[in-house]
């Protein structure tokens, strides 16, 4: 018995399970609660039970501590305290982080009003136990009609209904529920998201099921019964549907790249993300218009080589990868330097290459101007390669909106990608190249990708259509992405060398300089 949340002792190989019972005025119900929890769990588990009281104004706590120091059951009873309140998710965040500093295996969270049935318990942990799930969500929807059967208000039943097919749709989930508050998760799950940025409020339950599917988490629901009393309820219904809302919005808009909030970033690191852009007019697709079949190529920052295997399958061109990432599995160039491009351009022979391609990689660099100009240098011997280049356009519509609405949000991917150090419109990315020796031979503008991030089909191919007719009409104002050629313009240092090497020729061929003539 220990109401101080210290460690508990080590017993062996049973795995360790904290039941965690969040509570709030719940004096007259806590007991019973308590009581409910099986008393076979111990055969199977080290179970221990938490208790924190969010602030009640009523003897909660003091009937829970009462219950820990009585020793009547057969696990230990911890009973905490919180001063001053912090809500149903900030709650959840203490005891999750009070299971993760003890080195609990699971923890299953149960309702301090007795709405959620303790005895369902054994159950519900089986696919924690045998390593099917990461989460295990009780559900009061699986079974047909059992929901209203139990008392669920019929307002309550048909949010419940309206918001999880909302949320499944977005979130491309299938699950029956997303509002249940009977929840056990694995430990080892818990610690690879970022819960403790989640909101304190009643929604914090859909934002940890938003960082479990974006982290990939396996969740299996099963059947639970519904029981409604005469508990208060606590949630403001319309407050919590538009939060909810609001929540899988944002969580959405972030997978498309067009937001960000660092409790959703959840997704693999790294070059995992990386997708080719083909089937729609993008800067892969745009790029076999422009390369001649069986060219040499210098790809600077090739991005697990995909772009560059592209080239060789569809246009027979040899490739030279640079890259400070590995190429991805499977890739295979003609050669490959593993490369800092922030360290301008790598000892290379430039003039072995017809072509030089940037795809969305100089809003990366840390001085995007030296290295243009160092690419100059390289090239001055080579006046005949074409460079290609793409970048973002801070000037689109939607970046242009969100600052009008007072949000400038960077995010996983996109314009405003986290990793971006530079932001380009058409006149200052005309600038980057011209100011440092580059005639500028063609730019064009790029739609967005909405297959990308809605899936390719009717709805996104008929935004492309739109879209590219806004380019035509203000190709700064609607284009996502900038495209760029170039050529090479020689540096002083060569015309220099070139006008005296010439003039040495041709003076050769003056009168006074031709051999006379017998």
């Amino acid at each position: 018995m220990n109401q101080l949340g210290t460690p508990a002792l080590n017993t062996g190989s049973k795995p360790r399970l904290l039941v965690f019972i969040v509570a709030y005025h719940a004096a007259s119900t806590i007991s019973s609660v308590l009581a409910r929890i099986p008393h076979s769990l111990v055969d199977k588990y080290h179970i221990e039970v938490l208790i924190i009281d969010d602030a009640s104004k009523d003897q909660t706590f003091e009937i829970g501590l009462k219950i820990a120091k009585d020793g009547n059951l057969p696990f230990q009873v911890h009973v905490l305290f919180n001063p001053a309140n912090q809500g149903y998710g900030g709650n959840q965040k203490i005891g999750y982080h009070y299971a993760i500093e003890n080195k609990f295996d699971f923890v299953a969270l149960v309702h301090g009003d007795g709405q959620y049935a303790p005895e369902c318990l054994d159950e519900l942990l089986q696919p924690l136990l045998n390593g099917s799930a990461d989460a295990v969500f009780g559900s009061r929807m699986l079974t047909r009609g059992q929901a209203l059967k139990g008392g669920m208000p019929l307002y309550k039943y048909v949010g419940n209904k309206i918001l999880t097919s909302f949320e499944n749709h977005m979130l491309k989930s299938s699950l029956s529920e997303f509002h249940s508050g009977y929840r056990l998760y694995s430990i080892k799950a818990l610690q690879q998201v970022p819960f403790d940025l989640n909101t304190n409020d009643f929604h914090f339950d859909t934002e940890i099921i938003i960082q479990f599917i974006f982290s990939g988490l396996r969740i299996v629901e099963l059947p639970i019964p519904t029981y409604y009393g005469d508990e208060i309820c606590r949630v403001n219904g319309m407050k919590y549907a538009w939060d909810v809302v609001i929540a899988v919005i944002k969580s959405k808009a972030q997978a498309m790249g067009l937001f960000y909030s660092p409790n959703f970033d959840c997704s693999p690191k790294g070059n995992e993300h990386y997708e080719l852009k083909l089937g729609y007019k993008s800067p892969h697709s745009e790029i076999l218009h422009h390369i001649s079949p069986g060219s040499r190529v210098l790809d600077l920052g090739c991005a697990g080589g995909y772009i560059g295997k592209l080239l060789k399958d569809k246009l027979g061109c040899k490739v030279t990868g640079v890259d400070y990432f590995d190429l991805a599995p499977g890739i295979t160039l003609d050669e490959f330097i593993k490369y800092d491009l922030n360290k301008g351009i790598p000892d290379i022979d430039l003039r072995r290459f017809d072509y030089v391609v940037m795809l969305d990689v100089i809003e990366h660099l840390s001085s995007p101007e030296s290295f243009i100009k160092s690419l100059h240098k390289g090239l001055d011997q080579n006046p005949a390669a074409t460079v290609i280049a793409s970048s973002g356009n801070i000037g689109f519509a939607i970046p242009r909106l969100m600052l009008l609405m007072g949000q400038f949000n960077y995010g996983k991917r996109g314009i405003l990608d986290l990793t971006h150090t530079r932001l380009f419109t058409f006149s200052s990315f005309r600038r980057l190249f011209t100011q440092n020796g580059f005639q500028v031979n063609f730019v064009a503008g790029i739609p967005g990708p909405f297959p990308l991030a809605i899936g390719d089909n009717c709805i996104s191919r008929a935004l492309i259509a739109l879209n590219t007719i806004g380019i035509k009409v203000s190709k700064g104002l609607f284009s996502y992405q900038i495209f760029m050629i170039s050529k090479t313009l020689p540096s002083l240092a060569y015309l220099l060398s070139h006008s005296i090497e010439q003039s040495k020729i041709r003076s050769l061929s003056t009168p006074e300089n031709r051999p006379i003539e017998d």
